[in-house]
């Protein structure tokens, strides 16, 4: 879609037709992960200070949805599933069979453009990872983490996740 200035602009500056205009026009792809392993991998890169998992759990949950970190902040908060009509939705775990689908729909060769990605071990770390971190939380956080994580629980399969209890 052609800009309208130089000027960077974000999408809520633009009004409905313009807003209607630029989405109809591209491609929308939406790449999700369940959002406890989102902050499994936000606290082992490092992206707060806290000593421990569950301390860090306590930030997120402290900061809330509105002075958050943009890492952690709800999918559906970010990424407005209900109001933009994604085309693909590429699920964390499942990226070589999706990514290659993506492809071979625009035409180019999945099989030579895709990094080797063994998504069944992937899963498997984020699962034992998962077990281990969750056990680290008191029966509180995890109630708290399940209700601030709700909508994107609702909206996205994520049903193995530990937060879907």
């Amino acid at each position: 879609y052609r800009r309208l200035h130089t000027k960077e602009r974000q999408l809520s500056e633009f009004n409905q037709t313009e807003i209607k205009a630029m989405l109809g026009s591209y491609t929308k792809v939406l790449f999700v992960r369940d959002p406890f392993h989102r902050l499994i991998a936000m606290f082992l890169q490092g992206m707060g200070i806290s000593p421990s998992f569950s301390s860090f759990v306590q930030e997120v949950l402290d900061s809330g949805k509105h002075n958050g970190s943009v890492a952690w902040k709800p999918l559906v908060s970010l990424c407005r599933p209900c109001l933009i009509q994604y085309d693909y939705v590429v699920m964390f775990g499942f990226l070589r069979q999706e990514l290659g689908h993506l492809l071979r729909r625009a035409g180019l060769p999945a099989g030579s453009l895709l990094p080797e990605l063994t998504d069944s071990q992937v899963q498997w770390t984020y699962r034992w990872l998962s077990e281990q971190m969750f056990s680290e939380l008191s029966a509180q956080q995890k109630k708290r983490l399940s209700h601030f994580y709700r909508w994107d629980l609702a909206a996205f399969p994520f049903s193995s996740s530990f937060l879907s209890d």
